[in-house]
């Protein structure tokens, strides 16, 4: 059986015009594309026995993982990962979601959000039947048209706010409005309104600019689903420190993500970056040589280079680190050398690196002269031809 919720259109959804989308396996892609923030549970091809007591909560995720919550398994029901439960609503109702995680790693996660064992939580109150299945899928089908008419209530209103998502509860009766405003926003007139239309509960939930892009999905500029609406949940923030650390160019542009905040990839790899940095001198953006001031141009973190330029001078200059610390301990001293780069290497020619390699400039010029050649030789051809014809 597809799931119809599924974010590329379901395991085989038939469209209006015949043709089948989603993935087209009908449930048994066992990949996990069709829930978004899925766990790996490590721990279900261990060997339990039916009389060992596990752990008696489960963790259960709505609207294909866009949120998740720990239920307490009050009444022994036998249910594992993948299974459609339905559970207490907080608010009053039952909601059905899906059940992403059982078994012991529940108490990890609980752990893992600082929440207590004991902790007063909803229970879980049975597996979801086909009655209950429809009374879902019902709901589901309105959360569009909700939100569209939801959009116009709040824009004759002139509420400087943007509806992101409406999300239905199970049994269809309440509906939580996901939206983000720069300002504080007054609901009292639009929740009567809101009420009066679609006449449920009516909440309403504000969330930031990355929680919405999360909600939202899409494709990123590497080609993959954005981190945050696939398996991205702690959401840190991000300065263009961590850009100017890496070496990229302040490019607001290039650096935001869909959410027009800075990408959350930016701290991946800023730990391997400082920790690379820490060899690099400090105090080393200018050196003093008999030739003037060198200026730090660019620094190559991994290769351990960083490279220099000088007044009036068309070339920039490779250092390697212990060269630099050996010219800045020159300069406290009081001295300083002939050039920046050591005798034995100062005529050497400087290469210039593309994708592929490096590529000195007389090799450009070799290239560049035989390329010469061959159009000579072909001109000469021509002529040749042209004059035997006559």
């Amino acid at each position: 059986m597809g799931c119809g919720a599924c974010g590329i259109g379901g395991c085989g959804t038939k469209q209006a015009n015949g043709k089948v989308s989603g993935c087209r396996s009908n449930g048994g892609c066992a990949t996990g594309g069709c829930n978004r923030l899925n766990v790996f549970d490590w721990l279900s091809d261990l060997p339990y026995s039916a009389q060992q007591n596990h752990f008696r909560v489960v963790e259960v995720s709505f609207k294909n993982g866009s949120r998740k919550n720990f239920y307490r398994n009050l009444t022994n029901i036998d249910c594992h990962t993948g299974d459609i439960v339905v559970v207490e609503a907080t608010t009053g109702g039952y909601d059905i979601g899906r059940v992403s995680l059982s078994g012991e790693l529940v108490r990890l996660q609980m752990k893992k959000r600082r929440l207590a064992e004991d902790a007063d939580l909803p229970r879980l109150i049975r597996i979801a039947t086909s009655r209950d299945l429809d009374r879902q899928q019902q709901s589901r089908a309105l959360e569009y048209e909700t939100m569209l008419m939801a959009r116009v209530i709040a824009r004759k209103l002139e509420l400087n706010m943007k509806i992101g998502d409406v999300e239905y509860q199970g049994d269809g009766r309440k509906a939580t409005f996901f939206y983000t405003a720069d300002d504080r926003i007054d609901f009292r007139e639009l929740i009567k309104l809101y009420a009066k239309e679609f006449k449920i509960k009516i909440e309403m939930r504000q969330i930031g600019a990355r929680q919405e892009a999360s909600r939202i999905g899409g494709i990123g500029t590497c080609g993959r689903e954005l981190c945050c609406s696939t398996w991205l949940t702690d959401f840190k923030s991000v300065s263009t420190t961590a850009a100017r650390y890496q070496n990229l160019a302040i490019n607001q542009s290039k650096l935001s993500g869909q959410c027009g905040r800075l990408k959350c990839c930016l701290n991946y790899e800023l730990e391997t970056y400082l920790d690379a940095l820490k060899e690099f001198p400090k105090g080393a953006d200018f050196l003093e040589t008999k030739k003037g001031k060198a200026r730090l141009v660019k620094t190559d973190i991994f290769k351990r280079v960083m490279w220099y330029s000088l007044p009036n001078a068309a070339s920039i200059f490779p250092l390697k680190l212990e060269r630099v610390r050996e010219i800045r301990r020159m300069n406290q001293r009081g001295d300083a050398p002939e050039s920046l780069l050591l005798a034995s290497i100062e005529d050497k020619i400087i290469g210039f690196e593309d994708g592929v390699g490096e590529t000195s400039v007389d090799l450009l010029e070799a290239l560049d002269k035989r390329e010469k050649r061959k159009r000579r030789k072909r001109r000469k051809k021509n002529r040749n031809k042209k004059d035997s014809g006559n």
